[in-house]
C-alpha cells in the first residue's frame, strides 16, 4: 500500500482490506451490521471509504474475522490512523459542493489524471478569473463564498507545480470550451495564454477536440480518471448537474479508459496544441 497516501485513499484501503478480511473469514455484510448493531449500508459505506468507522470497532472486527498476527492488526490499525487525518481541504469543506472534498482528498493522491472536458476549461488550468466567472455562474453565491472556492481551486493546482510529487495531468478539452468567453473576452484571451503557458510543463498534456470533428464517443459528459500506486484502484469520477458519481468497479474503470483512448486517438496530437492555443489567442486579440 502507498505510504504516502492522504486520509481519502487511506480510508478506500481501510475498507478494502475490512472487506477482505471478512470475505476471507465468511462473514456477509449483514452479520457485520449484526455484529457492530448497525445497518447494512454504513457498513457498505466504510467498506467502500465512504463512512467512518471507530478505531475500536475496527479492533472488535479483526478479533471477530480471526486475525491473530498482532503485526497485522497494527498494520490495519495505522491504516485507521492515517485515514482519520484532515486533508489540506478540510478548513475548505463547508463552501464545498456535495462530494467535492472526496474528490480533493483522490485528486492530491492521485499520479495520474486524465479527464475530458466538453463545457469548460479543466480545474487544474484556469486562471482565477476565469474560475470566478465559472464559480459565480453554476454555483450563485456570495462573493467571499466564491473567493473561497476559488483559493480552493488555486490550491489544487499546486500538485502541478510540486517539487516532489507533480501529478500527471492529460486533458482532452473541447475547442467550443475555449471560445466561450467566460468571464468575458479579456479574461477568456488571458485563459488561453495561460494554458499556453501551462501545457509546455513536462507533466501536463492537452489535447483540443475540433467542433469540425463533429460526434464522438465522449460526448455523453465530463469524467476523469484518476490513477494511484499500483496497488490502489484506479477511481472514475463523472461529474454532472445532477451530482457526482465515483466508480471503481473493473468493468466500469475499463469502459471508461477505453473511452478516453478512443477520445484521444480521434483528437489531434498533442503537439499540435500549442500552435492552436495560440491561433485562438490571436483570433481574440483582434476581437
Amino acid at each position: 500500500m502507498a505510504a504516502a497516501s492522504g486520509p481519502t485513499v487511506r480510508g478506500r484501503q481501510l475498507g478494502s482490506e475490512l472487506r477482505r478480511l471478512r470475505e476471507q473469514a465468511g462473514k456477509k455484510i449483514e452479520d457485520v451490521a449484526e455484529h457492530l448493531e448497525c445497518s447494512m449500508s454504513k457498513i457498505s459505506r466504510v467498506e467502500t471509504g465512504k463512512a467512518p468507522i471507530k478505531a475500536r470497532d475496527v479492533r472488535d472486527l479483526l478479533h471477530w474475522f480471526g486475525v491473530e498476527d498482532e503485526a497485522q492488526v497494527e498494520a490495519v490499525m495505522q491504516i485507521h490512523k492515517d485515514a482519520q487525518q484532515q486533508g489540506w481541504w478540510a478548513h475548505y469543506e463547508e463552501v464545498l459542493p456535495s462530494g467535492m472534498a472526496t474528490y480533493a482528498g483522490l485528486e492530491s493522491d492521485a499520479r495520474i489524471l486524465r479527464s475530458y472536458e466538453p463545457i469548460f476549461v479543466h480545474g487544474l488550468l484556469q486562471t482565477e478569473d476565469y474560475a470566478k466567472a465559472v464559480i459565480g455562474a453554476v454555483r450563485p453565491s456570495e462573493l467571499e463564498e466564491i473567493e473561497r472556492l476559488v483559493r480552493f481551486r488555486k490550491e489544487r493546482q499546486e500538485r502541478l507545480t510540486s517539487k516532489s510529487n507533480p501529478l500527471d495531468l492529460w486533458v482532452v478539452v473541447e475547442e467550443a470550451a475555449l471560445r466561450r468567453p467566460v468571464g468575458g473576452k479579456e479574461a477568456m484571451r488571458a485563459q488561453i495564454e495561460y494554458l499556453i503557458e501551462q501545457v509546455a510543463l513536462p507533466n501536463v498534456t492537452m489535447q483540443i477536440m475540433p467542433t469540425a470533428k463533429g460526434a464522438h464517443i465522449a460526448m455523453a459528459g465530463t469524467f476523469s480518471l484518476l490513477e494511484f500506486e499500483p496497488q490502489t484502484p484506479t477511481v472514475v469520477y463523472v461529474d454532472s448537474i445532477a451530482g457526482n458519481v465515483y466508480l471503481e468497479k473493473e468493468r466500469d474503470v475499463r469502459k471508461f479508459i477505453q473511452t478516453f483512448d478512443l477520445v484521444r486517438a480521434a483528437a489531434p496530437d498533442p503537439q499540435e496544441t500549442p500552435a492552436i492555443l495560440e491561433d485562438l489567442a490571436e483570433e481574440m486579440r483582434k476581437k
